[in-house]
């Protein structure tokens, strides 16, 4: 009887729960391999093969070429390889300089808005966010009128005496210009084909001029995005926790550093993560500009791989250049989910007494667990 008792039952009143839960799933299972997974498959297929863009991908007489593809932009001398390094070079900057200037500046107009004391919070919530609602193409067109070689942005310089570039087509990298005003050539050697077909001095020019126009206009509208989710973050931390620190003393930047941003440290890692990838996927405003202009130090690996599928109809080099800048994102994203996770502290061994034994190792968690030995 106790055997009997102990044999679980099958069917009552849990019977089909795993059919039903499949049969509620199967729609968004077959959307998403239809959508997403078939595409990438193809994709990688396309990447591995000499298709021409005519017919079927799937058509007997494309051929597998291996990694001749990833080869001709990688490893092979050539335009192919430089263009490719080039986009990555403006790339790399672009990403060095939205990222953190867009988190900080989006975590400093959150703490600002989340001030009781501040009034008319509601307006300049909605002021800071509606450029991240503006259409990317109208605030690209606004920026060209802005930053043209007579737009308003050199009138102001040349109020203050100082004759501005024509911004978007200017391909000098601001390290350059700042090593030509300090009497700094390129060092010898240095200006030979290295990395990705790009010399070191190149690699060392820094963001262009035309490329800091787009590192301003990207900051100024993905900001108002990252303020709502570090003001959301901002309203989660207890009015207690504030009280706590003013009664310990605490001013209101050691609060700040010691007590506000290590709670936001989960959306701290969101907002980075979410913005080192939209940073390396950056296109429209490339496409809107021609990504041509100012020498190419516009281009991106994400404009590079279009132009190179649907204008040079090298199908196989843009879907490698796609799946180049997938793992590009991962291994950042990785590396960036390390810098930022928590990590214990590590254990200390306390100075030996003279005539005593050495004290056992001690960790800020032994002294948590309440009771000494």
């Amino acid at each position: 009887m106790s055997t009997a008792l102990s044999r679980p039952r099958r069917g009552g009143i849990r019977r089909g729960e795993a059919r039903a839960g499949w049969l509620f799933v199967l729609p968004a299972v077959l959307i998403t391999s239809v959508f997403l997974v078939v595409p990438i498959g193809l994709a990688l297929w396309v990447s591995v093969s000499d298709w021409n863009g005519f017919q079927s991908p799937l058509n007997p007489r494309v051929n597998f070429v291996g990694l001749d593809n990833y080869a001709a932009i990688t490893t092979e001398p050539g335009l192919d390889q430089s263009s490719f390094g080039t986009a990555v070079r403006n790339n790399l900057y672009y990403v060095i300089f939205v990222v953190p200037l867009q988190t900080a500046i989006a975590l400093l107009l959150a703490v600002q808005v989340n001030r009781a004391v501040l009034r008319g919070r509601g307006f300049f919530r909605t002021a800071f966010y509606f450029p991240s609602v503006t259409s990317t193409v109208a605030i690209v067109i606004v920026f060209q009128f802005l930053f043209t070689a007579s737009g308003a942005v050199n009138a102001v310089l040349g109020f203050f005496g100082i004759n501005g570039p024509n911004w978007f087509n200017d391909p000098r990298g601001v390290f350059h210009i700042a090593a030509g005003a300090l009497g700094i050539g390129a060092p010898a050697g240095m200006t030979d084909p290295a990395l990705l077909g790009v010399s070191w001095w190149d690699w060392l020019a820094g963001p262009s001029v035309a490329m800091t126009s787009l590192i301003t206009l990207a900051v100024f509208t993905t900001s108002g995005t990252f303020m709502l989710l570090f003001l959301a973050a901002l309203q989660n931390i207890g009015a207690e926790i504030d009280e706590a620190a003013l009664m310990d003393g605490a001013g209101a930047t050691r609060k700040f550093f010691s007590i506000t941003l290590p709670m936001l440290r989960p959306t701290l890692f969101t907002v980075l993560t979410l913005g080192l990838i939209g940073s390396w996927q950056v296109f429209d405003q490339i496409y809107v500009l021609g990504g041509s202009s100012a020498g190419g130090t516009i281009a991106t690996p994400a404009f590079l791989a279009y132009s190179t599928s649907f204008n040079e109809l090298q199908w196989g080099q843009g879907a490698a250049i796609a799946f180049i800048l997938f793992a590009f994102i991962i291994l950042l994203t990785l590396l960036q989910r390390w810098a930022l996770k928590e990590r214990e502290p590590r254990a200390f061994k306390a100075p030996s007494t003279k005539g005593g034994a050495e004290k056992p190792a001690v960790t800020a968690s032994a002294t948590t667990k309440g009771g000494a030995s």
